[in-house]
């Protein structure tokens, strides 16, 4: 799967082509603005790669574990598992960031796991094992996800929670994204979704598939994210009849990541008090 950038532009896919009449497929949009289906040369842009500052240095020492599942295609997966201390059909998928399955991640998903006590909180590798820590990297690994593997990823791990398992999920950026697709491929198991500054889908017959409300975070600065795509998204969650929660902080994009030189302590704080107030009504933690 290939990406074009614009740069200057949205990181989004262009209004009029959200909002065009075209066929409904199942296909995963990525976090940031493209022309068409080729995104190799915006992850590749240095001026996109600028907006997304290198993750301040940090080393996960805590709880969990890496642990692999089977995907439809023949291959495997893996995730970093917070195990619930008491049985519990109860999930929280962790969507990561377009750096791949970082500390900071593991970091996110513990705090979560800690919150939320008898949940089994399972942080995604949607990168297969690849962790970038410079933007360069990041947009190699970018450009180098195929739409397909993505889906089968997360379709596997839905998977190994068990045919019993209740889902709620949370990701940042891509992740925000991954999020929201998880949702809907998660069916009537989905019991919540949150997505941080993630591209919103904007075709309505996806949308319409949605057995959960959303709650997202946004932040008014963000130049790829824009305020008006979300409104945007708001309106089109409202055509296919779904519920969806806005905050929009006075923030930047990546505004909720401790590893970010642009962190804003406060909304993050903030974001974090919501998603987990939200989390544990959803998931009845």
């Amino acid at each position: 799967m290939k990406i074009i950038f614009i740069t200057g532009l949205s990181f989004f896919m262009s209004l009029s082509s959200w909002l065009s009449p075209k066929p409904v497929d199942t296909s995963i949009p990525v976090c940031h603005n493209a022309v068409g289906n080729d995104m190799s040369a915006m992850a590749a842009d240095p001026a996109f790669q600028q907006l997304h500052l290198a993750p301040l240095p940090f080393t996960y020492k805590g709880a969990g574990d890496m642990v692999k599942f089977p995907t439809a295609d023949g291959k495997s997966a893996s995730g970093f598992l917070l195990k619930s201390k008491k049985p519990s059909d109860k999930w929280l998928l962790v969507y990561q960031e377009w750096w791949g399955l970082n500390d900071n991640i593991k970091k996110e998903a513990e705090t979560y796991y800690n919150d939320l006590k008898d949940v089994n909180v399972l942080a995604v590798d949607m990168y297969d094992g690849k962790v970038a820590t410079e933007p360069a990297e990041a947009g190699k690994l970018m450009q180098g996800a195929d739409q397909k593997r993505l889906e089968e990823i997360m379709k596997g791990a839905i998977a190994y929670a068990g045919p019993k398992a209740e889902f709620a999920s949370v990701g940042w950026c891509f992740g925000g994204m991954l999020s929201l697709k998880s949702a809907m491929l998660e069916g009537k198991k989905a019991k919540g979704c949150v997505m941080y500054y993630g591209r919103p889908e904007q075709d309505v017959e996806k949308l319409k598939s949605l057995e959960t409300d959303v709650l997202g975070f946004f932040g008014s600065q963000d130049k790829g994210i824009s305020p008006e795509s979300v409104k945007t998204f708001e309106e089109n969650m409202q055509k296919a009849g779904e519920k969806v929660t806005v905050k929009m902080y006075d923030a930047g994009h990546g505004f909720a990541n401790p590893s970010n030189p642009v962190y804003n302590k406060e909304a993050a704080a903030d974001a974090y008090k919501r998603s987990l107030s939200y989390l544990k009504d959803k998931l009845n933690a």
